[in-house]
């Protein structure tokens, strides 16, 4: 009785590539988080950057479309709108709001004590909500209730995104040299949760 022929394996390499595919996706992750820092350089972009990160994976995820320049540009350029634009406003007066109360807690004022847990749950939270925005599955629109319906429908994406968030901050502090990638990893995870929010099935 003749073998079955045994079935391809899922890590195999095509002919010519030199990486296996789970080093593509980490490139890929790599010059992601490049562009979309570069991106969002104006502060204002912020949103539409990390957007434009979202759908550039999600297209890499769906149909093996290769990520380059040109389609982060494209999908860059359909994110940018009126819209994403007020969004990205409230990134700097978030970080004013954050180190006004981080001065008030260095200052061991009254109530000095609640504030500072306050604070890093309300910043978490916010991180949380705006990376779901970023990556819902609607192209083109930026919609902050529905992120934070999500997030509150899918607790167990919401704290694997906040884990994420804790990470990269850690990062960022301990090693200032990966600032610039790290929005790759943040829109990978966004873009994963989001696939695998039951709210998208």
């Amino acid at each position: 009785m003749a073998r079955a022929p045994a079935a391809p394996r899922a890590d195999r390499r095509e002919p010519g590539e030199v990486f296996g595919p789970g080093f593509t996706l980490f490139a890929d992750m790599l010059l992601v988080g490049l562009l979309t820092s570069a991106a969002g350089i104006p502060l204002a972009t912020v949103p539409a950057a990390f957007a434009a990160a979202a759908a550039t994976l999600r297209g890499s995820a769906a149909d093996g479309a290769p990520v380059g320049i040109g389609a982060y540009a494209g999908h860059l350029r359909a994110h940018l709108s009126a819209r994403t634009l007020a969004a990205g406003l409230a990134v700097p007066l978030l970080v004013a709001v954050v180190l006004v109360d981080l001065a008030i807690v260095r200052a061991a004022l009254p109530g000095a004590a609640f504030v500072g847990p306050a604070l890093a749950l309300l910043t978490l939270g916010a991180a949380v909500a705006g990376l779901r925005a970023t990556a819902l599955a609607a192209p083109h629109r930026l919609c902050v209730r529905e992120a934070v319906v999500r997030s509150a429908a899918d607790p167990g994406g919401s704290l694997l995104l906040a884990a994420a968030v804790v990470v990269a901050a850690l990062l960022a502090w301990s090693m200032p040299l990966l600032i610039p990638l790290l929005p790759g990893p943040l829109a990978l995870a966004a873009t994963a949760v989001d696939l695998r929010s039951p709210a998208t099935r």
